[in-house]
């Protein structure tokens, strides 16, 4: 699960404050803009939300513009937010979330994952530099979204994911929007995907307790890599960059994710025996 870094403003849409109370906020729609409820001292039960009954596709839409007019804001990497502008998230949110699909906050899919946060993918992919030319690596599917953006800006992309039930209506989801330039796979015994190096950029959509060695040595010389790492409760989004003969590393800022789990990474929780 991604949230913004601590520096962000505390507003709606960003800052870890907000993901961790985003089921308490309520929303009212007045045309031309939202306001939360909560923010007026009311109240109503948390499964309403006003902002989308009656209105439909053109609520959606007005929070689809309200969201990338913040974006434009935040992020400076024009390419980015056209990328993502060009990729409808409600194709890839779950059927009974898709009346959120364009608001700023992480939405669940299942399986203890989530599609993260708009706000955090365009930071992500800004800091990954990603050329027309590049070839990508993304560690975390999930249902396909960052994927989708990730194809809009390089030439071939490669995305892992290691729960079958999530790999598969991903790899339908990319297809039915014609994106033939990704391919889904399922993780293997390594982190990463080997087999496919080097790589010009690498986005890890979990987060690590240190550094994946593993994943560093899957860069190409001029390589970046964006990953969040710290404890299974909180991290830093971190930028490495691999030169002729080292590694430099650059912290982004604070975040909260969901744990990667491989080789090199978070073992598998299990549950203990009744």
């Amino acid at each position: 699960m991604g949230c913004a870094p601590a520096s962000q403003p505390a507003r709606a849409g960003a800052g870890l404050l907000y993901h961790q109370r985003a089921a308490a906020f309520n929303w009212l729609y007045v045309p031309g803009t939202c306001f939360q409820l909560g923010r007026l001292g009311l109240s109503i039960p948390n499964s309403i939300s006003l902002c989308y009954l009656g209105a439909g596709r053109e609520i959606l839409q007005e929070a689809r513009r309200l969201l990338f007019r913040r974006l434009r804001g935040e992020i400076r990497d024009t390419r980015v937010i056209e990328a993502m502008e060009r990729v409808p998230r409600e194709a890839f949110v779950p059927q009974d979330a898709q009346e959120y699909s364009y608001e700023d906050f992480p939405l669940s899919i299942g399986e203890g994952q989530t599609i993260s946060q708009p706000f955090m993918v365009a930071l992500m992919l800004e800091a990954l530099e990603v050329r027309r030319s590049d070839r990508i690596l993304e560690i975390g599917t999930g249902s396909g979204y960052q994927a989708a953006i990730l194809a809009e800006l390089a030439k071939e992309v490669i995305t892992v994911e290691r729960i079958e039930s999530l790999s598969g209506p991903a790899r339908e989801r990319l297809r039915a929007q014609g994106y033939g330039n990704v391919a889904v796979v399922m993780a293997g015994d390594a982190l990463g995907w080997p087999d496919g190096g080097p790589y010009d950029g690498i986005v890890v959509a979990a987060a690590a307790p240190a550094l994946p060695r593993t994943l560093k040595e899957q860069l190409a010389v001029g390589g970046r890599m964006v990953i969040p790492v710290g404890s299974r409760t909180s991290q830093e989004l971190m930028k490495v960059t691999r030169t002729a003969d080292s590694y430099s590393v650059r912290t982004l800022g604070a975040c909260r994710f969901v744990p990667l789990i491989g080789p090199g990474a978070w073992p598998e929780e299990r549950a203990a025996p009744s």
